[in-house]
C-alpha cells in the first residue's frame, strides 16, 4: 500500500447527485418570474456544471434574451437564494452511490468532493441528503483562487485529504471534470448517467461506468494501470 491514502475525489451535480430537478425548477422560476418561456428540460439538463450564473446565461443565450452585468448579477441572486432554499426538494444520490462508497471506504480509500457550486451550496446539499460524512474533505468553486477545469482545485483538493498525484483518481461526468484530471496528471471515470452535451465515451476519460455498481471495478482498474 502507497504511503498517503488512495483518494478519490468526486464532481457533485450528476455525478454523486441527480441535482437537474430542483435546478432546473429554479431556473424556471427565475425564467418565468423575467417574462422568459422556460428552455426545453434536455436541453437545459446538459448545462449544468458551471455554476448558477452560467446556467442562467446559457438558458438566456438560448431563448435569444440580452442582459446586462448588472441584471445577471441580480438574476444570480436570486437564483441562488431560491435554490438553497429548496436544494434537496427532489435531488437524489444516483443508484448504487451509496454502496460504492461503502466498499471504497471498507479498503481505506479517502474519499472528497470536488465541484464547481459554490463550497456553501455544496455543503448544504450533502447535509440535506446525509452525505457529508461521507467525504474527509469538501470543496466548491469559492475555495480556492480558480475553479475547475483549472488544476488548482483537484490537486488542492487531493493535498488536503493527505494523499498525492500518483495516488488519486477524478470522477465526473462533463468535460470540464476530464480536463480538470488531464490538467492535474490524474487519471479519470466519466459516469453516462450526468450532465453533459458531449457523450461520456467521448470525454476521453481513462474509465467510462453507467451504474456506480460498476465503479469499484473501474478504481481497481486504474490502480493496477498505476502500478504498471
Amino acid at each position: 500500500m502507497p504511503a498517503s491514502p488512495l483518494v478519490i475525489a468526486f464532481d457533485l451535480d450528476g455525478t454523486l447527485v441527480d441535482s437537474a430537478p430542483d435546478l432546473l425548477d429554479t431556473l424556471d422560476l427565475i425564467l418565468k418570474e423575467n417574462g422568459v418561456a422556460p428552455v426545453d428540460r434536455q436541453e437545459t439538463r446538459n448545462m449544468i456544471g458551471g455554476g448558477a450564473r452560467l446556467l442562467l446565461v446559457r438558458a438566456l443565450e438560448r431563448a435569444g434574451v440580452e442582459t446586462s452585468p448588472a441584471e445577471m448579477d441580480a438574476l444570480t441572486r436570486r437564483f441562488v437564494d431560491h435554490y438553497a432554499a429548496h436544494i434537496a426538494d427532489a435531488s437524489r444520490p444516483f443508484p448504487g452511490l451509496l454502496r460504492a462508497l461503502d466498499r471504497l471506504e471498507a479498503r481505506g480509500m479517502s474519499l472528497a468532493v470536488c465541484t464547481n457550486k459554490t463550497e456553501r451550496l455544496a455543503r448544504l446539499l450533502l447535509d440535506k441528503l446525509d452525505l457529508t460524512r461521507r467525504f474527509a474533505v469538501i470543496t466548491g468553486a469559492d475555495t480556492y483562487a480558480h475553479p475547475k477545469p483549472n488544476p488548482l482545485p483537484l490537486l488542492s483538493t487531493i493535498a488536503a485529504c493527505g494523499g498525492a498525484v500518483p495516488h488519486a483518481v477524478m470522477v465526473g461526468d462533463s468535460a470540464t471534470d476530464i480536463a480538470t484530471a488531464k490538467a492535474a496528471g490524474v487519471p479519470s471515470i466519466a459516469v453516462t448517467f450526468g450532465y453533459t452535451e458531449t457523450p461520456a465515451e467521448q470525454l476521453g476519460a481513462d474509465r467510462v461506468i453507467a451504474h456506480f455498481d460498476a465503479l469499484e471495478e473501474a478504481v481497481d482498474g486504474l490502480i493496477a494501470a498505476m502500478a504498471a
